[in-house]
């Protein structure tokens, strides 16, 4: 699995991955914006932006135009808002690559923002922010960004509050899209059988008006914890919801591959750690996972699980004594064997279609880091050593990193404090 680069003058970057034999092809446009561009009263507009990109285009008027031809192609579609990176993608036959790129072009070329989509899309987001409240599951990794990062970017919803939903106006858009849908933040990635010569042409072509300019920056994030902290939000629910994470690093920091593995040892499968202890030992819950989350500037390592609501204590209980093991004990070299063969299967199994891969490469490429293909980062995590995971358990597990979230029938945090400690 290798890819082709190219940077145009005006700073857009293209990357090709041919994939030899596939019927599919996949063209995704990635940007640097979402929830960490933006500010407290705008707090909510990149993802909205995404949403207003579908409503119609100078050549696409009408607000089902999109949608139709995608469908006509027999394609699939879709788009989404981080954090950090909004992207859009189209997957169709390989016969339709020129169609695919002349939509994806189009939307972010040309979208039209009409005020009547405007006004009914706000009733769209503002339903799926309820949605998201109103399901436990999602709702407290909410939680969990809030306290670690509180009032600042890092700490708010993505897709923003209801109030600021209902009161953004087309010029809005129209402002935001300058100051971030721009040439030097955009990467235009095609992955599938191509000519790659020919890709770059075509897309030349394709994004010829797109705007140049200075990317407007994103704050820095602030972190600042000296002891561990809880978080309780109160919900009706038969099941109590939780994260229990620690602050670690930053998507470029070296350490990584290693975090990587040390959480995919603790809950990461069904023969993982936790899996084995919560699910199959206590029978406390249904499912329970260990996972990282990386941004530019920050990171944790965090596990979910949803769990008994009478025995959430002997829950968190039971992971605090799994992450004081793995910091306190070596782990065995036929473990670290296994997780290995683990991550990197699941790696290359998850690799297998076009858009997969376009989102791997483009992902990459859109934070700036030096792209790395799945054999290079096979080869770094073949290097990793159990003093290696050894030395970062110990670097991150501890009690002024550790954070709790947790929705349920509770509303006080004091009881989950007491117990907070590895």
């Amino acid at each position: 699995m290798n890819y082709k680069k190219k940077v145009l003058k005006n700073g857009l970057r293209i990357v090709v991955v041919p994939m030899k034999g596939s019927p599919s092809v996949t063209v995704m446009s990635l940007i640097e914006a979402g929830s960490k561009y933006e500010n407290k009263q705008n707090n909510g507009i990149s993802h909205f932006l995404e949403h207003m990109c579908f409503k119609g285009t100078n050549k696409r008027t009408k607000a089902g135009d999109i949608a139709k031809e995608f469908d006509s192609l027999g394609a699939q579609n879709n788009a989404f808002t981080g954090p950090e990176v909004t992207g859009y993608w189209g997957k169709a036959h390989k016969k339709h690559t020129d169609k695919m790129l002349d939509i994806t072009a189009d939307m972010y070329l040309n979208p039209t923002f009409p005020e009547k989509d405007l006004e009914t899309e706000k009733g769209v987001i503002v339903e799926e922010i309820n949605m998201y409240e109103d399901l436990p599951q999602i709702l407290v990794n909410e939680v969990f960004d809030k306290l670690l990062y509180g009032d600042q970017p890092a700490g708010w919803s993505v897709a923003g509050t209801k109030e600021n939903v209902r009161s953004f106006n087309r010029n809005d858009f129209i402002n935001y899209r300058k100051q971030h849908y721009v040439a030097s933040a955009t990467t235009i990635v095609v992955a599938g059988d191509v000519d790659e010569k020919d890709i770059f042409k075509k897309v030349e072509k394709y994004f010829a008006n797109i705007p140049k300019g200075k990317k407007t920056a994103k704050k820095k994030v602030i972190e600042k914890q000296t002891s561990p902290a809880v978080s309780v939000k109160f919900k009706e629910t038969d099941q109590t919801h939780l994260v229990l994470g620690v602050r670690a690093f930053g998507l470029y920091d070296k350490r990584i591959p290693v975090l990587n593995l040390l959480s995919s040892i603790l809950g990461r499968g069904m023969s993982s750690r936790l899996f084995q202890k919560m699910r199959y030992q206590l029978g406390i819950c249904y499912y329970v996972k260990s996972h990282i989350e990386n941004l530019t500037d920050h990171g944790y390592m965090a596990i979910s699980a949803g769990v008994d609501s009478k025995r959430v204590g002997e829950a968190i209980k039971g992971i605090l004594e799994e992450l004081t093991k793995i910091r306190d004990e070596k782990v065995p070299e036929e473990e670290l064997r296994k997780v290995k063969d683990l991550v990197i299967g699941r790696m290359y199994l998850s690799l297998e279609s076009s858009d997969a891969l376009a989102n791997f490469f483009g992902g990459q490429e859109i934070m700036k880091e030096k792209i790395k293909t799945p054999k290079e980062l096979e080869e770094e995590i073949e290097k990793i050593t159990t003093a290696d995971i050894a030395k970062v358990a110990k670097e991150v597990i501890q009690n002024k990193k550790l954070n709790l979230a947790i929705v349920g029938k509770y509303n006080d945090e004091s009881r989950f404090k007491n117990i907070l400690k590895v």
